[in-house]
């Protein structure tokens, strides 16, 4: 993979990353002023398809879905798969 290519990789997943973040926002919004959520699976669905940076980041920044057993546990769960994903491509080449 070129240095170009690297470059556009991060950026995009950087970008995701950021939609993610501010749909955990938007739900939250939501919840506080009762109206339509985000589903459950695809918020975790998100986190699993490599948004689990901003997930996780959502979660924290919102406070919101922090005292789901669900959440606490699979969005941690998708961010170490992620981490132990992109080592094993960074050192394992």
């Amino acid at each position: 993979m070129t240095k170009d290519m690297i470059i556009l990789v991060v950026a995009l997943a950087a970008v995701y990353n950021l939609v993610v973040f501010c749909i955990y926002g938007y739900d939250k919004r939501c919840a506080i002023k009762d109206k339509w959520r985000v589903p459950e699976k695809v918020l975790i669905g998100l986190a699993f398809l490599f948004g689990s940076v901003g997930a996780y980041l959502g979660m924290s920044v919102f406070r919101h879905k922090t005292k789901h057993t669900k959440f606490t546990v699979l969005v941690p769960l998708a961010l170490l798969i992620h981490i132990v994903l992109v080592v094993w491509l960074v050192v394992g080449r």
